[in-house]
């Protein structure tokens, strides 16, 4: 980031976090517990018992923590509000003190001229609504939309892009078939009515805000996008396989308006679908002001020989039992990649980024886009005299930047770019051990240090105005 990139005018950069990795105050301001306060609390699911409960005490911290944007110079900050929070049984009763903490935060950023980009779901469920069923049941996108109306009224007056869900594969996949993220279930066909009544949730969830929202706030949702690369005989059929499940799955009823027939095809062991009713696609299909897109690394498939140890290189913890991928397990592989890769395990490839905003802008040539997170784990050091030092994670936000000005170039239509993460945080499964930041957090003390990726950003920043 020592030569700066040029950005066209009104492109914004900002930063990320999410309401559980970094609020804290679990039981603090009415909230209740959500599906990820009780999977953290149960023994073995998440890295050294971390939770939660503290994280970055952000819910206390938030005025000094806005003021660190400030002095970065972001122009947005994109963070989540804590449904269980505003919400604390899913529905009924509105915890008016947790919604006038996201009034005040929002409040905060606009008075330091940074806008406000709330999403509504970044994974923390109410447990209530989970004990119910969850996302596997209809009446969980119906509570979404409650919830949606209730956020929108309050905030829509002030509040510059909502984004409905974030990364609902992680939800559906990861909560329900694989098990490594709460509520840890290992239930392939749950998994796929979860993917769908999230993306209903998405529908309706904008509906409500539209109609809600005293003001004109953008309207978005968040997907993290599998940007694959096809091996041995047989790549082609693996890459669709995966690409069904990961990509086209959100994509095919929230901007076409209709479920792959591969993708129903490939489940058809797995699900009927008989879940989705008539009238659903028309719902879920509705207009999107901007498409978030999240990207970190690259996966490589292939079809699996069915005899060899079959490898799971997908980028996610482990969790027995369970699989990411129903109806294709058992048929494709993910291969290991080669490096570089980061603390995650995952492979730096920002060219991975340009090729995806290349191929959305060709699928979806009207959609204005939005990366809306991009960023890597290391493993910092603090130094003897206090400094945080990260020259990797430097090298990588500036080839990832400039991988989006490649896109930018080519003709892509992309609104901004958003780092993950602004502060260190409680990273899901791996607990407190894996560090994204660009602000260092000693979680003993709460003392934050802004990395050396802080400063060179913040020194992009101001030669980008």
């Amino acid at each position: 980031m020592t030569h700066p990139l040029v950005f066209p005018p009104g492109f914004v950069f900002g930063s990320a976090t999410a309401a559980y990795q970094v609020e804290g105050g679990a039981t603090d301001a009415g909230r209740g517990p959500s599906i990820w306060d009780t999977f953290s609390r149960t023994p073995g699911k998440v890295w050294n018992g971390d939770t939660g409960d503290v994280a970055c005490d952000h819910l206390h911290r938030w005025e000094s923590d806005l003021d660190l944007m400030a002095e970065l110079g972001l122009r947005a900050y994109r963070f989540s509000i804590s449904w269980p929070r505003v919400i604390p049984d899913g529905r009924g009763a509105v915890n008016n003190a947790g919604l006038d903490f996201y009034s005040r935060l929002v409040d905060g950023l606009r008075a330091r001229g940074i806008r406000p980009v709330a999403t509504l779901y970044h994974w923390d469920l109410p447990q209530p609504l989970e004990d119910a069923g969850g996302w596997p049941v209809r009446e969980t996108a119906e509570a979404f939309a409650e919830y949606a109306a209730v956020v929108g009224a309050a905030l829509g007056d002030r509040v510059d892009t909502f984004t409905t869900l974030n990364e609902p594969w992680c939800s559906a996949y990861l909560g329900y078939g694989q098990g490594g993220h709460a509520p840890g279930r290992t239930e392939p066909a749950a998994a796929l009515a979860a993917v769908h009544h999230l993306n209903l949730a998405h529908g309706l969830g904008a509906a409500a805000l539209r109609a809600s929202s005293t003001a004109d706030p953008g309207l978005s949702v968040t997907l993290n996008f599998h940007v694959l690369r096809g091996a041995g005989d047989g790549a082609d059929e693996a890459v669709r396989r995966i690409d069904a499940l990961a990509n086209r799955a959100f994509t095919g009823p929230m901007l076409h308006g209709e479920y792959p027939a591969d993708l129903l095809a490939d489940t058809s062991a797995v699900s009927d679908w008989s879940f989705v009713r008539p009238g659903d696609l028309a719902l879920i299909h509705h207009p999107l002001d901007v498409l978030g897109v999240n990207y970190y690394s690259t996966a490589t498939v292939r079809l699996w020989d069915g005899a060899s140890p079959r490898q799971s290189n997908d980028g996610h913890k482990a969790a027995a039992g369970g699989t990411a991928w129903p109806g294709s397990d058992a048929i494709v592989e993910f291969v290991e990649q080669p490096g570089p890769h980061t603390a995650m395990g995952w492979n730096i490839a920002p060219e991975g980024l340009t090729e995806l905003l290349l191929a959305l802008s060709a699928e979806f040539p009207a959609q204005p886009l939005m990366v809306t997170e991009n960023g890597a784990a290391f493993d910092d050091v603090v130094s003897p005299d206090g400094r945080v030092d990260d020259p990797l994670r430097v090298d990588y936000l500036a080839r990832h930047f400039a991988a989006a000005r490649d896109a930018l170039d080519a003709g892509v239509d992309l609104r901004g770019y958003y780092v993950w993460s602004l502060l260190d945080n409680f990273e899901w499964g791996y607990g407190y051990a894996k560090r994204f930041g660009i602000v260092h957090v000693d979680y003993a003390t709460q003392q934050r240090t802004p990395k050396g990726s802080y400063r060179a950003f913040q020194g992009m920043l101001h030669n980008t105005r």
